[in-house]
């Protein structure tokens, strides 16, 4: 009897940890996952309230090395502004769960991207990691687009510079921008997908 328990309880951990591993991540060309989450303004966030426009999500963690990489050189402020100049809606997604490394409350969500200077629409909350998971997010920064149509335009990671070092970003290609420059001219995107960098999602 006892080690039948033990066996069940093991069996309950192993579907535990599988639960929280993540989808492949959704290829360009394949319908967005759907989500409502809230955001740290308290509001509830649709995908299905932004159809008609580019929807750019971007994976994060405040102490992730990578990501203070883009955010404390201004880099990725300066892609969220040219995205939104472009039309696009930008969402900072964190999927760190409570009590993990890059969790925020609300409160500490909007007092942080505020003091960095985020140019993000929202900060959406995916504590339970239901976004994550779905879209196949393991890295911060990780980003997504998705097109009109609803469907992914891109996905993978902000550049070409897999570094934590500043000095990376000389001469980087910025993935994110060139993909929705192409995608709204109607070109064919370059680069549609990449290899995501950066630290692992703390589901």
């Amino acid at each position: 009897m006892k080690r039948t328990l033990i066996i069940l309880a093991c069996a309950a951990c192993t579907l535990a940890v599988a639960q929280k591993r993540p989808e492949p991540m959704v290829p360009p060309g394949a319908a967005a996952p759907a989500f409502s989450v809230p955001g740290a303004d308290g509001k509830t966030y649709r995908l299905s309230d932004y159809k008609g426009k580019y929807v750019v999500l971007e994976w994060t963690n405040k102490d992730c090395p990578y990501v203070l990489k883009h955010y404390n050189s201004g880099n990725m402020q300066q892609t969220q502004q040219k995205a939104r100049d472009m039309g696009a809606v930008w969402f900072s997604v964190i999927s760190s769960a409570e009590g993990q490394q890059g969790y925020l409350t609300a409160d500490d969500a909007t007092r942080h991207y505020k003091e960095v200077g985020s140019h993000a629409n929202a900060i959406l909350l995916d504590t339970t990691g239901s976004i994550g998971l779905a879209y196949g997010a393991r890295n911060t920064p990780q980003i997504v687009i998705v097109g009109p149509d609803g469907n992914v335009v891109y996905h993978g990671a902000i550049d070409n510079r897999p570094s934590p070092d500043r000095k990376s970003l000389a001469g980087a290609t910025n993935y994110v921008l060139q993909a929705l420059e192409e995608s709204m001219a109607s070109k064919p995107v370059t680069t549609p997908s990449s290899r995501p960098y950066g630290c692992r999602v703390h589901y």
